[in-house]
């Protein structure tokens, strides 16, 4: 199996460590009221910023590891995901998330492993 990531965890429970090449990026959210006017000026009113997602690659996976993964997010609309702090990234932090859709491929069914599973989780 897998190592173990602790400084990525869902409701407590650590991920397994993923592929090289993770990814986050940060997003401020505007209202709706937010648009160019007839001059053509932009203007902006903030609702939030700065709000996370990371995401997850695996290029292959057992079954053991597949189930693991998935079975973290099973029945859960949100969850309290902890990851590396956006200022100090030593000191973890922990949002409300929820995982996005997710995709994998089933690489060699007779040995039970699995390829490309990808997925996102988006901060609340």
């Amino acid at each position: 199996m897998r190592p173990f990531a602790p400084i990525f965890a869902v409701d407590g429970q650590p991920l397994l460590a993923p592929d090289a090449g993770m990814e986050q990026s940060f997003e401020d959210l505007d209202s709706a009221d937010s648009g160019r006017d007839e001059a053509g000026v932009m203007h902006r009113a903030m609702v939030r910023t700065k709000v996370g997602t990371w995401s997850f690659a695996y290029a292959f996976l057992t079954e053991e590891e597949r189930q693991y993964l998935l079975s973290l997010f099973a029945g859960k609309s949100t969850f309290v995901f902890t990851h590396p702090g956006k200022a100090d990234s030593a000191r973890p932090e922990s949002c409300a998330a929820y995982m996005s859709k997710y995709g994998l491929a089933w690489h060699d069914a007779k040995r039970g492993l699995w390829r490309n599973l990808k997925f996102n989780i988006i901060e609340c």
